[in-house]
């Protein structure tokens, strides 16, 4: 009886026992602590397997010289960057933006999910429990910050540090050719038209030159200096030595071929003078990272050399 007793006794510390083996054995080696906008997660130390869930991030990664086994696309069915070249021939589709896939993260197995708090805060528990989980706080206006806090998650740190070094002191010696020439961004949405600000990812490499821009684009009137809407009727606001333009999508092309068209845009001083130069979307717009700005300085360099 007493032995039947101590086996009964011992039962419930062989099931922890075993528990704890089962945890352990789930681990896939040395971690390292990231702090990030939801907290703090433990990565692993050379991740193998990466998700990404922000087009920043797809930047990030191929400028580290990685791919991410999936990403989330900005729009259903949308190619991949096409600057990025071949890189991210291998990684798989898995959702939108706003609307990730759980299902398809949960099939690629990642080791890591990089994230935005801004777009994917409502998916972050899910997610964290697929994998480690590292989000950074906003888009756009931060990507220097994202950039680092990214880099840190997949052990690159040292190699973000040094390629944001050498974009930035690229973009000194650029602008200083063209520090007396005034920018002008523009872009067109499928409902609107939109001038890019300080706080834009475009405007902050044009400022990381040194490159003045337009008294109107500065935005200073507005708390939110990444864009202002223009319309046809204002659309002299865009006006500066240079303007370049975009289209997001081809509902926003059509719009975009509408506006060129007409006789305002035609009375532009940049137009008239033949300096108004239809740019990527995908390197001015949608990149957000060091490889895109860094072809944004190329477009400048390229653009703005008449004008010196």
């Amino acid at each position: 009886m007493r032995l039947r007793l101590a086996v009964a006794a011992m039962l419930p510390l062989l099931t922890l026992a075993a528990c704890g083996t089962a945890t352990s054995s789930q681990e896939t080696g040395p971690t390292r602590t990231v702090k990030h906008a939801m907290g703090e997660t433990k990565v692993p130390m050379t991740p193998q397997r990466v998700v990404v869930l922000d087009t920043d991030k797809l930047d990030t990664m191929v400028s580290l010289g990685l791919a991410p086994v999936g990403a989330a696309q900005a729009q259903e069915n949308q190619k991949w960057p096409q600057y990025l070249g071949s890189s991210l021939s291998a990684t798989k589709a898995v959702g939108t933006l706003q609307a990730p896939n759980i299902e398809a993260i949960m099939a690629l197995k990642p080791d890591l999910i990089l994230g935005s708090k801004f777009r994917q805060a409502a998916f972050y528990d899910k997610l964290s429990k697929i994998a480690p989980t590292v989000f950074t706080e906003r888009v756009g206006v931060t990507w220097k910050e994202n950039f680092l806090l990214d880099a840190e998650a997949l052990g690159k740190k040292d190699q973000a540090t040094q390629l944001l070094s050498t974009y930035e002191t690229r973009a000194k010696e650029v602008g200083t050719k063209f520090s007396k020439l005034e920018v002008g961004i523009v872009r067109f949405m499928p409902t609107e038209i939109r001038m890019y600000g300080p706080e834009s990812f475009s405007g902050i490499v044009v400022g990381d030159a040194g490159i003045p821009r337009p008294t109107a684009q500065q935005l200073a009137d507005q708390e939110d200096k990444r864009f202002g809407k223009l319309s046809q009727e204002n659309i002299a606001k865009a006006d500066a030595d240079a303007i370049f333009y975009s289209a997001y999508g081809e509902a926003a092309a059509k719009s975009q071929a509408t506006v060129t068209g007409g006789p305002l845009w035609k009375g532009l001083e940049a137009v008239k003078s033949g300096n108004a130069h239809n740019v990527d979307d995908e390197i001015w717009m949608l990149g957000i990272g060091v490889t895109a700005a860094g072809k944004i300085l190329d477009d400048l360099d390229k653009y703005l050399a008449p004008l010196a």
